[in-house]
């Protein structure tokens, strides 16, 4: 019988939950799509828990209603301004030498890594192994098995702000949902459009969403750094309304039905017809001002992506350049305008490879909740090929296979 699995991705603009079956060739199979306008956020952080919650709530009964499925459990997003990443490396003794490597060994090696400053009111998140040295053999990608004596692990580690985390797991479970895991945005939305070779070859993952823009910059297959930027398709919706002083959802139709990063691309004489603040209720407006407009606001993102992309130090090991996915990736001439800024290739990257209610996911809005999806099948895989039992007790098991998610590295 099929598995089922639920993701819910709770962002500053909607709050979308996905519930897939796992089929007998490991493949997703969506049968349920939940989506609801977001409440309650700000920049991908919870400012008023009751309104999330009642979003969170209607956006997990849509998905349900749709497929027949109770939501349990969800892998859920995590995003937000206060998400910082560090990278670090622990060293640990591997005995005489006359032996493998074993998982304990790497399991150490890691944990050793976590033996960093962190302020009381931040906590970690993710702990993702980069590589490792063996006896000063570089390069080792699974050293399980090998034998050495000094087994060496580079971890790119990320952390939060306890009280953030705190508030969005609280309207998780006040919707009734449990949370299975939560996982940074980037590296979900990675998980759903990055191939294989522009993992090694070294990509820079760029998820544009309404209220940030989250980064991770993949080299050799692994993440090596990530971040979220507080910038997104809002601000560009914000700047539409004030400069043509019209309400903030008519900017935001305006920016989806008209809207243009490339002012030279737009036909000087084409007019809008909109409606404003004030006493006349419509008035017109030319199309290229409303282009002008959303082309400062956009190069000026992409400015803040360059500068990070620099301050990484990574700049000069990206030949598969950025993959651009989120809503905001959608606008005509975003991804051009991204090229001209940043002198990278540039692609949208679309979810792949999913299968059922597939229509309604294909786009670069839904990436991130197809991640995590793809993220919790790993899980799911990673939980059925576990040994039921090795001589210890349940919760030894339990507690080192919580353990082993905290440094689980998708694939």
């Amino acid at each position: 019988m099929d598995r089922a699995i639920a993701a819910l991705d709770v962002g500053t603009t909607k709050i979308c939950t996905l519930i897939s079956e796992i089929t007998e060739d490991e493949a997703l199979r969506i049968v349920g799509v939940g989506v609801t306008p977001s409440r309650g956020l700000s920049k991908g952080m919870i400012v008023n828990v009751e309104e999330a919650s009642r979003a969170i709530a209607a956006s997990v009964e849509k998905a349900e209603r749709i497929s027949g499925y109770k939501v349990e459990g969800a892998y859920v997003g995590l995003a937000g301004k206060h998400i910082s990443s560090l990278n670090s490396r622990g060293v640990v003794a591997v005995g005489r030498g006359d032996r493998g490597i074993t998982a304990e060994d790497v399991e150490r090696a890691i944990e050793s890594s976590k033996a960093i400053a962190i302020p009381h009111n931040r906590e970690i998140i993710h702990v993702i192994p980069r590589g490792f040295t063996l006896d000063g053999q570089e390069g080792v990608r699974d050293p399980i098995g090998m034998v050495g004596f000094r087994l060496e692990v580079e971890t790119h580690i990320v952390t939060g702000a306890t009280a953030s985390i705190q508030n969005l797991v609280k309207c998780v479970h006040s919707a009734g949902v449990h949370v299975n895991d939560l996982v940074l945005q980037p590296l979900a939305s990675a998980e759903a459009v990055l191939t294989d070779e522009e993992r090694e070859m070294g990509v820079v993952l760029v998820d544009a969403g309404g209220g940030t823009t989250d980064l991770a910059i993949f080299i050799a297959s692994n993440v090596w750094h990530s971040l979220v930027l507080p910038v997104g398709g809002n601000n560009l919706t914000n700047d539409i309304a004030i400069g043509l002083r019209v309400p903030f959802t008519v900017a935001e139709e305006l920016k989806i039905k008209y809207g243009h990063a490339l002012p030279e691309a737009v036909d000087p004489s084409e007019q809008i017809d909109v409606a404003a603040f004030g006493d006349s209720a419509r008035r017109s407006v030319s199309r290229r001002e409303l282009a002008s407009i959303i082309e400062a606001r956009a190069e000026e993102m992409f400015a803040l992506i360059l500068r990070e992309i620099k301050r990484s130090g990574y700049d000069g090991l990206l030949p598969a350049g950025v993959v651009l996915t989120g809503g905001t990736a959608q606008l005509p001439g975003f991804k051009d305008l991204g090229r001209e800024v940043l002198q990278l290739p540039v692609r949208v990257g679309v979810p792949q490879n999913v299968e059922g209610l597939a229509e309604m996911v294909c786009d670069p809005a839904y990436a991130t909740s197809v991640g995590l999806l793809l993220w919790g099948m790993q899980y799911e895989k990673e939980k059925t090929g576990r040994p039921e039992s090795t001589g210890q007790s349940w919760e030894e098991i339990y507690r080192r296979f919580l353990d082993w998610l905290k440094v689980f590295l998708p694939r």
